[in-house]
């Protein structure tokens, strides 16, 4: 098991190029079950959550080759139509198989999801979705068991915006007889690239952006090649990472309209930002100011950069109030923040930070994939050198962060750990 050593308070500047966006891949990998071929995935992050997902469909009987960023899928012997729980339990993201699965071949038997430990994020609104295309399933023994001879379009209704349960009802759909529509869909970017890429394989479907999908069913689909969406979790995180550091960095390979919403709070905090096609490039301010956040489905500040924005504004001058209205309890990184120095009280979903003028170092330990970002920043930023117990977290989302973050000037190694 690794840690992170951080020796704090160095001013970043240089480029970081921004990885493809992990839970785009996560989505577009399981799709290429909906049509038998070879398939080029560009832009594909070498993350721990990937390669948990091609140990999953390797197990199918898909085949998976590596250059680079290209990942090459070939899916011309699928076998086996189970996602087992030694796979799924790793990554709740494994449930996008259930969708392809039972479109194109009738059966499924998926492993109820793992992955974080905090929050309720229940599967019921995919298993309904996919009943009402006609799927017969039951809960076995901890597994989800699909049957269907052939899906049928149906009108459904989302009580809440989901990007899993989106993106599975999409897979079901576009094989299934006849009109779908969705509506209260998710309409966040990686939905929209997985819709890019199911049309390009053949599907019909209308409404992309937007929170109503209509999806007329066709008898089958055929392999294609799409490039992923840069990641936005990272991009925002990289720019907070400036933020805080003090100098100026800019990220390239990235979508700055994806962040759209971190960049006005950036710049409400005191950042320059200077936008040029796929790069940004952020000054940082000489005082952070204190700013409010309310986290919200897409465009609006997303939950995944909430735990980062926290830690930015534990060196605001002033108070802010960050609400999570996504995930009440995903605040795991408060009390690992406040070792650092950070001022936080938390009650409930409400985060009230007043802002100190430094933090110093400490031994901390990653509790999820965004709060191991969120201690990363503040070790960045905090005087002395901080330790980071349970990285393998954070190895889910950021690909090689270390090394971009040396890149800018950070002083940051992996090292072998044996505690924790």
């Amino acid at each position: 098991m690794d840690k992170f050593l951080i020796r704090g308070g160095k001013k970043l500047k240089g480029e970081i190029k921004i990885s493809g966006a992990k839970n785009a891949s996560l989505a577009l990998m399981p799709a290429t079950l909906l049509a038998s071929g070879k398939y080029e995935l560009y832009n594909t992050p070498n993350l721990k959550d990937v390669n948990t997902m091609i140990k999953l469909l390797s197990s199918m009987g898909v085949t998976f080759e590596r250059n680079n960023t290209t990942l090459s899928v070939n899916t011309f012997r699928v076998n086996k139509f189970e996602a087992p729980y030694e796979h799924v339990k790793k990554m709740r993201a494994s449930i996008y198989v259930l969708g392809p699965l039972i479109s194109r071949y009738g059966k499924a038997k998926v492993s109820l999801p793992g992955g974080c430990a905090w929050g309720p994020r229940p599967v019921n609104l995919h298993i309904e979705a996919i009943k009402k295309l006609g799927a017969k399933i039951e809960i076995d023994r901890g597994y989800i068991i699909a049957k269907a001879k052939k899906l049928k379009g149906a009108k459904i209704v989302f009580d809440i915006q989901s990007v899993g349960a989106t993106g599975n009802t999409l897979m079901a759909a576009v094989l299934a007889k006849g009109s779908t529509k969705i509506e209260n869909a998710a309409t966040e970017p990686e939905i929209t690239n997985l819709i890019e890429m199911l049309i390009s394989m053949g599907a019909k479907i209308n409404g992309i952006g937007t929170t109503i999908l209509e999806i007329e069913g066709v008898e089958e689909l055929h392999p294609t090649s799409i490039k992923t969406i840069p990641d936005r979790i990272e991009a925002g995180t990289m720019l907070i990472a400036g933020a805080m550091c003090g100098g100026k960095i800019t990220i390239t390979n990235c979508e700055p309209k994806h962040i759209t919403s971190v960049l006005l709070k950036l710049k409400e905090a005191g950042a320059k930002i200077k936008i040029s096609g796929s790069s940004v490039t952020i000054s940082a301010p000489k005082i952070i100011k204190p700013v409010d956040v309310t986290t919200e489905v897409y465009p609006g500040f997303p939950t995944d950069m909430q735990a980062q924005w926290i830690s930015l504004m534990s060196l605001a001058k002033g108070n802010s109030k960050i609400i999570d209205t996504i995930y009440y309890d995903r605040f795991s990184h408060v009390p690992e923040l406040q070792r650092l120095g950070a001022n936080i009280n938390l009650i409930e979903n409400i985060a009230s930070v007043t802002g100190s003028k430094k933090l110093t170092s400490a031994k901390v330990m990653s509790t999820d994939l965004r709060a191991s970002a969120a201690l990363i920043l503040a070790a960045l930023a905090a005087k002395g050198v901080t330790e980071v117990f349970r990285i393998y977290h954070l190895d889910r989302g950021y690909e090689e962060i270390e090394k971009k973050l040396r890149s800018a000037g950070a002083d940051i190694s992996r090292v072998a750990s044996e505690e924790y």
